[in-house]
């Protein structure tokens, strides 16, 4: 049995089963590195080297989720929620009520998708945004499935698609790679390559519309809406909560470092008084805690990646599918994307992925006959794949931790399977579409 295959399938099986990620990610990478043929040891030196490299994630994550808090105590988030509420509140007029829920639906996408390019925060926006708008979400009765899903879009599609911010260096990431590998491309191109697959996401998004369009009730405190409705914000509090946030953007583009920019937002709020000092370490430590799993999630899935490096088995998986393949591009092509989306599901990053596959991708590709353009788009879209769905990837451990801060969101069964379901079969179906067909 190929060990990447057998990793990454007990990873999955053990997250079904609502055992614990992080357990799941050290037991996956431990049977992963038994079956290649590795020692205890070798196993246990090779996770333990790649720990490090997540290290800097999850201080970044805690940092930002700390700075998160901090802002939301501030009271800016809830004048967002309050101008939404009080449409919702009107009589209970259908027609308000479906304004609110567009409104929601058009701010959460817009701010997924903003933080990816042209306010590159990542997931830092999610613990900010997200739980004071929960209180709405309860009262339009909507499905956190259908929000986890809104998200996952709008931190995927633009940094494969758009050549900006985090698109920017993924695409970077895949020209290098690709050329590295021994053929030339141009940053150009990428955008051109990666149409369709983008198409299919969208089709991804339409279809988490339809799946989850049914009302979903959750379990909220009548004192919860009252105390939204009564929020007070002086303005003091929003201009220095303004230029916290300016500033952590300043110094995050500045240094390339979300740890830099959160700790200049923490900074301002602390000099100018926004964040009290009696109340800032309890706060900050509640962001902290917040976002711990995802940190902690990280960190393991770096381990688990530098286990199935070591390992080997990822060449050895490309090559085994081609050699069986001879000649048939349209079953070597899904193979091959089959393949990206293993890697990326069990690493939890598309980013990381492509350097992974792309040095076996690339000669295959030419050995099949595919064009350019048509390579681009089957290292770019089997990296993306498996980014939606995957137990360890930021895209769903963001939108988990702001959904799940009242207990009622699972990560697996209401973030990874259904980001999952809507996104990676479409995006298997148009990029296979785009590399055997179109280009």
């Amino acid at each position: 049995m190929n060990a990447v295959i057998v990793a990454v399938v007990i990873m999955l099986v053990l997250s079904l089963l609502r055992i614990n990620v992080v357990f799941s990610l050290i037991i996956g990478a431990f049977v992963g590195g038994l079956t290649a043929g590795l020692s205890i040891a070798e196993t246990i030196d090779a996770f333990t080297g790649g720990l490090g490299a997540g290290a800097t994630i999850a201080l970044s994550y805690g940092l930002l989720g700390g700075f998160a808090i901090a802002i939301s105590k501030t009271g800016i988030p809830e004048l967002l929620v309050v101008a939404i509420l009080k449409l919702v509140k009107r009589d209970g007029d259908s027609q308000k009520t479906g304004l609110a829920k567009v409104l929601v639906f058009l701010l959460l996408l817009m701010m997924a998708i903003f933080s990816q390019n042209l306010i590159p925060i990542h997931i830092a926006f999610i613990p900010l945004l997200v739980p004071p708008i929960l209180k709405i979400l309860n009262m339009l009765q909507v499905d956190r499935r259908l929000i986890a899903c809104i998200l996952a879009f709008g931190l995927i599609t633009p940094y494969m698609f758009l050549p900006f911010g985090f698109g920017a260096i993924y695409q970077q990431i895949l020209a290098t790679q690709i050329g590295l590998s021994g053929l030339k491309v141009g940053l150009a191109d990428i955008p051109k390559a990666m149409v369709i697959p983008a198409l299919g996401m969208l089709f991804g998004l339409i279809m988490a519309f339809i799946l989850f369009r049914k009302p979903r009730k959750y379990k909220q405190a009548e004192e919860e809406e009252v105390e939204v409705l009564k929020v007070e914000v002086k303005k003091s509090s929003v201009v220095f909560t303004v230029l916290a946030l300016i500033a952590a953007l300043f110094v995050q583009i500045e240094t390339g470092a979300m740890i830099a920019g959160a700790l200049a937002g923490i900074t301002v709020l602390y000099v100018t008084g926004a964040l009290k000092w009696r109340e800032a370490d309890q706060l900050l430590t509640e962001g902290m805690r917040m976002m711990a799993f995802v940190g902690f999630v990280m960190i393991t899935a770096n381990g688990f990646a530098a286990v199935i490096n070591a390992t080997g088995d990822v060449e050895s998986l490309v090559n085994a599918s081609a050699s069986l393949l001879k000649g048939n591009v349209s079953l070597a092509v899904l193979i091959m994307l089959f393949v990206g989306l293993f890697v990326t599901l069990g690493i939890g990053s598309s980013f990381a992925t492509i350097p992974i596959i792309a040095t076996i991708f690339v000669p295959l590709g030419l050995e099949l006959g595919l064009s350019p353009l048509a390579i681009i788009a089957l290292i770019g879209t089997a990296g993306a794949l498996g980014d939606a769905g995957s137990p360890a990837s930021d895209t769903t451990l963001g939108p988990t931790a702001g959904l799940n801060v009242d207990g009622q969101h699972n990560h697996i069964w209401d973030t990874c399977v259904p980001t999952f379901v809507c996104y990676n079969i479409p995006l298997i179906l148009f990029g296979w579409i785009a590399v055997v067909f179109v280009l």
